[in-house]
Formats: structure tokens, sequence, C-alpha cells
């Protein structure tokens, strides 16, 4: 840990989530930037190593680098501030926006004005598979998880389906890897309360939810399952929350889900706060107190895996780095992962119809976020823009 003034810090945070669009890659920049290059909080090569480490943890990559900066700074309580400051703000904008909805109603606007969000959103979930694919597919076995990945989503339409085929591609990596003692024996004195806590609220949530059947508890255990079952950014979990919060359970309906993944693009920040608009949307008829809160849980739900795993492993990084394993799997892993998003980007163009006009929608929003020139909310700005005049 090292001395430094928590309010300038947090400030720093702040900047680095207000300016941060475009997933955890964008997000790597704005932290080499900022904290790096302007502030001096670490290096280059230490802020590459946490990169190393969140990747190799399930959860929100770019939310959890910069929670283990925090650790890095001040230990769990500036790692638990860093995690409010840079999330809190995309949480409370999503949480605004699931009364959308409604508020077209309300006020007698037609739905239309959306109606180009989704075909959007599709684009986007296509050039991040692209951009996944681009770098995972590196040889015939990653080639063909990655198959596998895609075809088993597709044909196998079922929420077990995703965490199986990620902890296959996970095994074949291992069990096809040639290095040797992939499982050396290491010596871990590690602060096991917040595994504990990972495991307690993992399986209380799950039998609450059973038991109860209680809206709020279920929201919270269903998000909280997905940051504990993705890896990398907010894209990687769309397959999982569509099928789901829209085919399984019927929450939102598909264009509901898809124009608020588009509308996140334009807001600063970690995509998993998209979470706190879908939880919002599930409980839109239980009343606003009832949404709000479904929101803000649902946002806390996402996060709090992927921050618990963080308060677990950063103390015995240094360890855990010589189990071989670790990083052999996250080859197949993230192969997987890549089939998956390319899936659930091939069923949502599906599921919104594969018209002229979403055709052109789609390659326009891909060819334009694929040239850097145009940031993502101005995107989504002239998406809107345009739905309001035709």
């Amino acid at each position: 840990m090292h001395n430094v003034s928590y309010r300038q810090f947090l400030k720093d945070v702040l900047i680095c989530s207000l300016g941060a669009y475009g997933g955890p890659e964008a997000h790597f920049g704005v932290f080499l930037d900022h904290l790096v290059s302007k502030k001096q909080y670490l290096s280059e090569e230490e802020l590459v190593e946490l990169l190393a480490l969140t990747s190799i943890l399930p959860g929100p990559t770019s939310t959890q680098t910069i929670t283990a900066v925090g650790y890095r700074m001040g230990g769990p309580l500036l790692a638990l501030l860093t995690l409010f400051v840079w999330a809190f703000p995309p949480i409370l904008g999503m949480t605004a926006l699931s009364f959308l909805y409604q508020f077209l109603k309300d006020h007698q606007i037609s739905e239309d004005i959306l109606r180009f969000i989704a075909a959007m959103a599709v684009g986007f979930i296509f050039l991040a598979a692209f951009r996944i694919g681009k770098k995972v597919l590196v040889d015939r076995l990653t080639i063909t998880l990655f198959l596998f990945g895609s075809l088993a989503t597709y044909f196998i339409r079922s929420p077990w389906i995703f965490p199986a085929v990620l902890l296959i591609g996970g095994a074949i990596s291992i069990i096809a890897s040639k290095e040797k003692n992939l499982f050396n024996k290491i010596t871990i004195r590690a602060p096991y309360g917040y595994l504990i806590l990972f495991v307690f609220f993992a399986l209380g949530s799950l039998l609450l939810s059973l038991a109860t059947h209680n809206l709020l508890v279920t929201l919270f255990e269903a998000f909280y399952r997905y940051g504990y079952l993705v890896f990398g950014g907010g894209q990687v979990v769309v397959p999982v929350m569509i099928t789901e919060l829209v085919e399984t359970k019927g929450y939102l309906t598909n264009e509901q889900f898809l124009t608020g993944y588009g509308l996140v693009q334009g807001l600063p920040g970690p995509m998993f706060s998209f979470s706190a608009y879908a939880g919002g949307m599930a409980a839109r008829s239980e009343g606003p107190v009832i949404q709000v809160l479904a929101a803000l849980i649902s946002g806390v739900g996402i996060f709090l895996p992927g921050t618990l795993l963080i308060f677990f492993i950063y103390p015995v990084w240094e360890e855990l780095k010589r189990i071989k394993a670790v990083k052999v799997s996250l080859k197949g892993i993230n192969a997987v992962a890549g089939g998956l998003i390319t899936t659930a980007a091939i069923l949502l163009l599906q599921k919104i119809g594969i018209t002229a006009e979403h055709i052109v929608v789609v390659g326009l929003t891909i060819v334009v976020l694929a040239t850097k020139k145009i940031p993502a909310p101005l995107i989504v700005l002239a998406v809107l823009v345009a739905g309001i005049v035709f």
C-alpha cells in the first residue's frame, strides 16, 4: 500500500469513469493515460500485470483492474470506495433509463423513436465478437473451441449451457497443453474471509430465491451469478442475460433488452452498469420504488462477486501467478467466449428481424465504430435522432 490522498485518488477515479467509453480495451487506455502517465500512481508494467490478474478472473475486467489499483494504493477500504466512484454514476444513469419506456407511454410518445437502437446494439456486439475473435483465434484448438461455443449456445437455449461450455473450454485447453507441471504446488496465506463471503452470497441468494420467490432476491441471485460466470467485458454477459431474462423468464422483450444495451454504449464507465437497466425493467410492474431498488440491487449484484475475488486474490497474486494451469485455461475460456458473443449477435439480429433497414443500421454501426473516428455516445445520439426524424 502507498501513502495517497483518498480524496485526490478518488477524484482521479471519477475522471476515469466519466471519460471511459468502449469496453475494457478502451478503459485500459484511459487508465494508462490518466493513472500512469499523468498521475504516476503505478508503472505501465504494474498496470499490465493487474490487467493480467483480472483477465483470469470472472467478472468485469476493467472494473476489477481499477479496483485492484485502489487496493494497491490504500487497501480494502480505498478499493471499495474506488469501485463505488467508478461504477455508481453509470448505474444511476441506467437506473433512470429503465423508466424510459414508461416515460414515453405517459407522454404519449411513440416507441418507434427507439426502433434503430436495437439494430445499433447488434452492430456493437458483432464488432465485439470480431475483435475478440481476432485476439483469441491463434491456432486450430482455439478455432475449434470458438466454433464449439458458438454452435452449442445456438442450438441449446438454456442458461446452464454458458458456464458449462466455458468450463469445458478451460478444461480442454489444460488437457491439450504440452506444458509440464501445470498444477505446481504453492503455499498461500490468503484472506479466506472474502472467499467465504463470495460463496455465502452465491449459495445464500440461490437458496433464498428458491425458498421465497421474491423478485428482488431472485434478481440479486441472477445478477450475482452473471458476475461470477463471465470473463471479460459487458459484451460477454449479453448472451447469458438474454437467454434467462428475455427467453426463459420474460422479464423484458428482446427490443427492450437491446435498447438498454444500445443506450449504455452512450454512457461512460463499465458496461456492466447495463444490469441496473435490466433489473429495473424486470421490476417495472411493481411500482417506482421497487423498480429503483431492483435496479440498484442488480447493479450491486453483478459487481459484488468480482470485487470479493479481487479482495481475496490480489494479496496473494504473486504466488498464484506460479500456477501455470490458471493461465493456460484462459486460452480456451476466451475462445469459447468469442463463440458465445458471435452466436448472441446472430440470434439477436434474427429476433429483431433481418430487414434491409436493420442490416443497414448494423452495417453502418460496425463501419463507423471500426474507424474509431466517431465516439460511441455520438453514434447513440445519431441513432436516436434518426429514429425521431424517420
